[in-house]
């Protein structure tokens, strides 16, 4: 049989254990949220540019893979006049789970006016 009376004991006693409860979750490490998107497209730009010192333009490409993110992002190399003859680049850009870019490499360069030769024409 158990006691269902609220003695000052009985009152203290759950006190301190929903205290304990309390403080115990407060200290337990919460798992970090995965970013949104949106969120790693426009980090990923910023990271690249900073990095690189050069303007990102546009996110060609975008995949969560196991191991995060992978991009391609277009990159203004070169400033020309007129504008069609500026020079491009795409980046392969690889970040974490987290949405931190991880490494890049330059896999292409292009003029801006030129058309993409990739497609076999």
């Amino acid at each position: 049989m158990t006691n269902t009376k609220k003695t000052p004991e009985s009152r203290d006693s759950q006190r301190g254990s929903r205290e304990s409860q309390e403080s115990h979750e407060s200290h337990t490490p919460q798992k970090s949220k995965r970013p949104k998107p949106m969120e790693v497209l426009r980090e990923a730009r910023a990271q690249l540019a900073e990095l690189t010192g050069m303007t990102a333009e546009s996110v060609s490409s975008f995949e969560q893979t196991e191991e995060g993110w992978a991009l391609e992002v277009e990159v203004l190399e070169l400033e020309r006049v007129p504008d069609t003859m500026s020079l491009m680049a795409s980046y392969q850009v690889e970040l974490d789970p987290e949405g931190q870019l991880t490494g890049y490499r330059r896999v292409r360069r292009y003029e801006r006016g030129r058309a993409d030769s990739r497609g076999g024409r």
